[in-house]
C-alpha cells in the first residue's frame, strides 16, 4: 500500500485519485495513518464482504435461540410482570 502525506494528498488530490485504481493509499497525518483512500470498486468489494459476515452471523444467532429484539423484548417484560406479581 502506498503512503501519503494528508498534505500531498490535499495538494495532488487527482493524482491520488487516479492511483487508487491500481492500489490504496495510506494517509497519514503528523506521522499517524489518519485514512486510507480507495477506489470505489474496491470499497463495494469491502463492504460486500463484511455485509456477508454480519449476515452469516445473524444465521449463526438464529439458530443458536436468537429470538430478535422485539421478541426479547416482550420476554423481559412478561418476565418482569411476573416478578411483579410475586411480591404482592
Amino acid at each position: 500500500m502506498k503512503t501519503a502525506t494528508a498534505t500531498d494528498v490535499k495538494n495532488k488530490f487527482g493524482e491520488y485519485l487516479d492511483h487508487t485504481r491500481t492500489e490504496a493509499i495510506e494517509v497519514r497525518k503528523t506521522g499517524r495513518p489518519v485514512a486510507v483512500l480507495l477506489a470505489w470498486d474496491e470499497y463495494e468489494r469491502l463492504m460486500a464482504l463484511d455485509d456477508a459476515w454480519w449476515t452469516e452471523q445473524a444465521r449463526k444467532a438464529e439458530k443458536t435461540g436468537y429470538v430478535g429484539p422485539a421478541t426479547a423484548m416482550k420476554l423481559i417484560k412478561r418476565r418482569m410482570r411476573e416478578k411483579a406479581g410475586s411480591h404482592t
